[in-house]
């Protein structure tokens, strides 16, 4: 009897934990990813349309948006990927949120002991022009996207760039990323989706 109640209170606590769990060693190794990051198009609508631009037709609009607009490249924080459906803007506090993640995961990465890495960014801005062009590739994207505010971007999580002639797994690489994340989102600084077919972490600065 004892057995069974350490089991449900065990079980218990992991669901609690959003599905993650603690193991040996500097990682939290998550059990479900789609679990722990949750956060669903409303709330990432609701964030986006608050702090974001008013949606552009076309990125012929860049200079006229509502808010100002900073473009990112790549640098030694992060890379940009070849982006074919959006643009590299974002709004000031989306900007500083893509910084404040790269940073995060490149010390986390030093602390752990693990080799130099970048992220990569692999969709931006979006226009009502390159909704549409994408919703003809991909029937699954949505028109209603919190990336056309300037507010959200997506970042890999199965690719990153490495920096070093050393090497590690691409799961090791995931987890880290995903602790950052992790404990961002918990401070109220972002809503994030776990998108499985996209391969990527779908951030929304709050």
């Amino acid at each position: 009897m004892k057995n069974r109640i350490v089991v449900v209170l065990l079980v218990l606590l992991l669901a609690a934990c959003g599905g993650e769990r603690k193991e040996r060693g500097p990682f939290v190794y998550f059990r479900n990813f789609q679990r722990t990051f949750n956060d669903m198009n409303n709330k990432h609508l609701e964030a986006a349309k608050r702090l974001g631009i008013n949606p552009l037709a076309s990125a012929e609009e860049l200079d006229d948006a509502s808010r100002p607009l900073y473009e990112i490249e790549s640098c030694s924080l992060y890379d940009v990927d070849k982006l074919t459906h959006s643009v590299p803007y974002l709004i000031i506090e989306a900007y500083d949120l893509l910084e404040t993640i790269a940073e995060n995961f490149q010390d986390s990465l030093e602390s752990k002991g693990l080799p130099e890495y970048k992220i990569i960014v692999t969709s931006v801005l979006r226009t009502d022009k390159s909704v549409s062009k994408l919703r003809r590739k991909n029937i699954n994207a949505s028109a209603n996207s919190a990336h056309v505010y300037g507010t959200t971007f997506d970042i890999a999580y199965a690719r990153y760039t490495q920096e070093g002639r050393k090497e590690t797994t691409r799961d090791k690489l995931k987890t880290v990323l995903a602790e950052v994340l992790r404990d961002l989102r918990a401070d109220g600084k972002c809503y994030v989706r776990y998108e499985y077919k996209q391969g990527c972490f779908h951030v929304t600065a709050r």
